[in-house]
């Protein structure tokens, strides 16, 4: 009898952890079709069935929990130590994924791009703006970016960048004629543009003053997912629209935007860089790790 190699008992792995073909594919970076015939093989080869599954699930039969429970921090081990002999590499390089919401990219990430692959020329940046909330492993990411309210206990978290904040912004126009909000309730009384993120769900609008804090759920007169589209109709009177300050801030000195509501919108801690904690971590992610924590006190002495 062949003797499984590590590759099958990785593959293996990462279908029992996920419960999902698909997400374990991802994770692999190989077909669903190549990973399910490597778990058929593993199972000729040791003579019992592992798993249960049908088109919807995955199951873990009595042997297939014993093989993950005595395999799994073996294989942590492998990858720990394979993972100290290349971070020994100077040169970091490959593919570097990364998850982040498309303010994050916006405010943040965007102007450490350019600097970020000029120092590091052997590291392919792919950055995915989604909303949504992600399982950054069983989706294939290297890391995550999230504010800290949405951060998960068990990852490892460096802060990006200082202090943010939200504006509530309208055009002057639209304040001259449906007046100026002096207290967040007052937005039910208003036209307001919205934003419906990827999972269907429509937030309230929070605010908070001294320690007191507000929710509401005004009208929407317009709802838009796409950031140009609203940036456009909060400038043509559309309505009043919260977003961030870094958005409209230079809209609000030019006078195409007038600014409400400001001492109802206190300062928040700015975005997270997270991934899974590890003993090592991949040399491109360790670069950039560096290179941001660099760049935050490049902007604390600007600041």
């Amino acid at each position: 009898m062949t003797e499984p190699d590590l590759r099958d008992l990785d593959a293996f792995v990462a279908v029992a952890r996920t419960r999902n073909f698909r997400r374990a594919a991802v994770v692999q970076r190989v077909s669903v079709s190549s990973l399910s015939q490597r778990l058929r093989d593993l199972e000729e080869r040791l003579g019992v069935r592992l798993m249960n599954r049908t088109t919807r699930s995955v199951a873990l039969t009595e042997a297939g929990e014993l093989l993950l429970s005595r395999v799994a921090p073996a294989l942590r081990d492998v990858s720990d130590a394979l993972d100290q002999v290349r971070s020994l590499r100077e040169i970091a390089s490959g593919r570097l994924r990364i998850n982040a919401p498309p303010p994050a990219i916006d405010l943040v990430l965007a102007e450490m791009v350019g600097p970020f692959l000029q120092a590091h020329p052997q590291v392919e940046l792919d950055i995915v703006a989604e909303s949504s909330f992600v399982d950054i492993v069983s989706e294939g990411f290297d890391a995550g970016v999230r504010y800290g309210e949405h951060l998960a206990q068990d990852m490892v978290a460096v802060q990006l960048s200082g202090l943010q904040r939200y504006a509530v912004v309208a055009s002057a126009d639209y304040v001259a004629r449906r007046g100026r909000p002096k207290h967040p309730k007052d937005l039910l009384d208003h036209d307001c543009i919205r934003t419906r993120f990827g999972s269907g769900a429509m937030l309230d609008l929070e605010f908070e003053k001294n320690g007191h804090v507000v929710k509401v759920d005004p009208p929407a007169r317009l709802i838009a997912t796409y950031l140009g589209l609203a940036m456009r109709a909060a400038r043509d009177g559309v309505g009043f629209w919260a977003t961030f300050d870094g958005y409209v801030r230079e809209h609000v000195k030019s006078g195409a935007l007038v600014s409400v509501l400001e001492d109802w919108c206190e300062p928040f801690p700015g975005p997270f860089l997270y991934y899974p904690s590890r003993r090592q971590v991949p040399p491109a992610l360790r670069a950039f790790i560096d290179f941001a924590a660099e760049w935050r006190k490049r902007e604390k002495r600007r600041g």
